[in-house]
């Protein structure tokens, strides 16, 4: 009997019986793979026959609704992100650039959740020596914490099995097959069929998984996007390699919040927690030097002030470039049209470079203020005075808009030891400001600008 040949998106999942260059489903080019399937092949994502029940139709009425049972890993900023702990039987994805420090993520929480639960850490990367050489660096050892060196899933379910774990990691999602699968692990088919197995053995078993998944260049999770919508929450760890700091944010969490940040450090001895991320990015932070302002962005329910630095100077050909490292370039576009047009700044024959200190993305609405002021502030080689901070989104008449959570950035900043707050007109109710703090409410981008280098340093 012929084998059944078809072909997968491997940016969608759209399955096909024949070839096409460009994907019917998502519209991307050249991303159909071929695979072909077993003659003999068992039912694919599925668990063994005895691992399966019938299920039956319940009224909604008779289904409990018993709150979620969450345990914490011993790590807060991982806590946080998750929506205060993992869910028992949940099924995670972290997911970031090879390097970026999934692993000791993974590893350091084994570490904390031993304390209280039996943990099987199963890597498809690394040898058990290899494992053990890096545990014991990061300090790490449990007699409830184990070790499987496996890529074989049938083998990795059966362990499972045996041993009972309460938390089981698998890293990676990539190295892991199904030997019924004539595919090569790492294809499309074999993570979508590994990832749908390990989430019903997840819901049936009450096991919480958590797997990794590598980032490719274009920085999505590689393998099918389905993958995304099998799991309960996607975590992406991000930074780069060349700065220590490192950030966890949840793309999609069925249990909490998605806006939610995490800063970790990477250090020798692992990754250290940043309880407060507004300190740390402002460390260094150079006075009476041009072309850098300090904006307050908040993550969750978490405001951070962070640098946005700018530099403007003279092109030397005929179209100025723009480069920006942190925040949306179209975005950063729309702002020097704004501020030539509105504010008459002749950024049209200047080059301009945008950047975030720290590595951190910032996309929120309120960051457009502080560009805008640090673009100028570099335009006229003028530093804005010190202890100023702003936020506000600007239109493209020049006005500022309102944004939400003023009253939490105005205490972080107070708290942070700033003296001056420029922000958009707006309700920010009966907030206590100390003496020595003023707040500066404008209507427009010129007026802001003017107000920023008419205050007393």
């Amino acid at each position: 009997m012929k084998q059944k040949s078809s072909f997968l998106c491997s940016e969608c999942g759209y399955e096909s019986a024949k070839w096409y260059g460009k994907c019917p489903s998502c519209g991307a080019w050249n991303t159909m793979e071929e695979f072909r399937e077993a003659k003999q092949a068992a039912p694919r994502g599925t668990l063994a026959k005895t691992d399966r029940r019938r299920n039956k139709p319940l009224e909604i009425s008779a289904i409990e609704t018993q709150e979620e049972l969450r345990f914490h890993t011993g790590i807060s900023e991982l806590d946080r992100v998750l929506g205060g702990g993992a869910v028992k039987g949940s099924f995670v994805l972290v997911g970031g650039e090879p390097g970026i420090g999934k692993s000791t993520l993974l590893l350091q929480m084994c570490q904390e959740m031993c304390r209280q639960a039996k943990v099987l850490y199963v890597s498809g990367e690394e040898s058990l020596r290899q494992i053990r050489l890096r545990a014991d660096r990061l300090h790490i050892s449990s007699s409830d914490l184990f070790v499987l060196a496996e890529t074989d899933l049938e083998e990795i379910i059966e362990e499972t099995d045996i041993l009972q774990p309460d938390v089981l990691i698998v890293d990676s999602i990539q190295t892991v097959y199904k030997s019924d699968l004539s595919s090569a692990p790492g294809n499309t088919t074999q993570i979508k069929e590994c990832a749908m197995t390990l989430m019903q053995y997840a819901k049936r078993r009450g096991v919480t998984i958590f797997i990794v998944g590598h980032v490719n260049k274009e920085g999505t999770l590689a393998g099918p996007k389905i993958l995304e919508h099998m799991v309960d929450c996607v975590l992406y760890f991000e930074g780069e390699k060349q700065i220590s700091f490192r950030c966890l944010r949840a793309a999609k969490n069925r249990f909490g919040s998605t806006n939610e940040i995490g800063v970790f450090e990477m250090s020798d001895c692992g990754l250290i927690e940043v309880p407060n991320p507004s300190a740390a990015m402002l460390s260094g932070h150079p006075t009476d030097a041009s072309g850098n302002c300090i904006a307050c962005t908040i993550e969750g329910s978490r405001p951070i002030l962070a640098e946005i630095q700018a530099l403007v100077t003279k092109t030397a050909y005929g179209t100025p470039r723009r480069m920006s490292a942190g925040v949306d370039y179209n975005r950063m576009v729309l702002l020097l049209a704004i501020l030539e047009k509105r504010v008459g700044l002749y950024l049209s024959a200047s080059d301009t470079y945008i950047n975030v200190i720290g590595g951190m993305r910032l996309d929120e609405p309120a960051i457009d203020l502080p560009i805008a002021l640090a673009v100028a502030s570099s335009y006229r080689d003028q530093p804005l005075p010190e202890g100023v901070m702003a936020f506000g989104e600007v239109g493209l008449t020049g006005e500022l808009r309102a944004v939400t959570a003023a009253t939490q950035r105005i205490h972080e900043a107070i708290r942070l030891g700033f003296s001056t707050c420029i922000m958009p007109k707006q309700d920010i109710g009966r907030i206590q400001v100390p003496d020595g703090f003023h707040i500066i409410q404008t209507q427009n981008i010129a007026q802001a600008i003017g107000a920023a280098f008419s205050t007393k340093k």
